[in-house]
């Protein structure tokens, strides 16, 4: 229950980022404490590759759109509009709760994820059990982000000087 929260909480801490710099912080809490969540249910292989490749893709997003913006004095989470989209959104976690908080604590999330192995430990059978069924995942996922490149260079070429701006 404890990584679940603290899940949440880097949920919150992404939603409501009032500069990319604290942004990047709540998504390394989300990452971590998720990855924390699989590594409790035994999936520790699992929990290792999604921990790298997902901080190592979005750590770079954040710190491209971190160097866009270079704010000298960015806003921080004392801020009047921070704390009012933190409360909202902590609002809306809690009316969810209170309506299917039920549904959820009588069976397990992550029993649909796990392998059945003839009670031999999942961690054997690593990318190859994780791949077994869906290759063609990889391969789809692997033309969209191909064609995602194809339009960022687009979009960057729109303009003569690219993703460069004046100050």
């Amino acid at each position: 229950m404890f990584f679940e929260v603290i899940l949440l909480v880097g949920f919150v801490a992404v939603a409501s980022n009032p500069s990319p710099y604290y942004a990047a912080l709540g998504l390394v809490v989300g990452a971590g404490s998720g990855c924390l969540m699989l590594i409790n249910e035994g999936m520790t292989f699992l929990s290792l590759v999604l921990f790298l490749v997902y901080l190592g893709g979005m750590m770079v997003v954040f710190a491209y759109s971190a160097a866009l913006v270079a704010e000298p004095y960015p806003e921080a989470w004392g801020s009047v509009w921070v704390l009012s989209y933190i409360g909202s959104y902590l609002a809306v976690l809690s009316v969810g709760w209170l309506l299917w908080g039920e549904f959820f604590t009588d069976e397990k999330v992550f029993d649909v994820v796990m392998f059945d192995l003839g009670g031999g430990l999942s961690e054997w059978w690593g990318v190859s059990g994780m791949f077994a069924a869906g290759g063609w995942v990889l391969f789809v996922g692997g033309w969209a982000l191909l064609l995602t490149l194809f339009v960022a260079l687009e979009v960057v070429r729109g303009h003569y000087s690219g993703a460069l701006r004046a100050v």
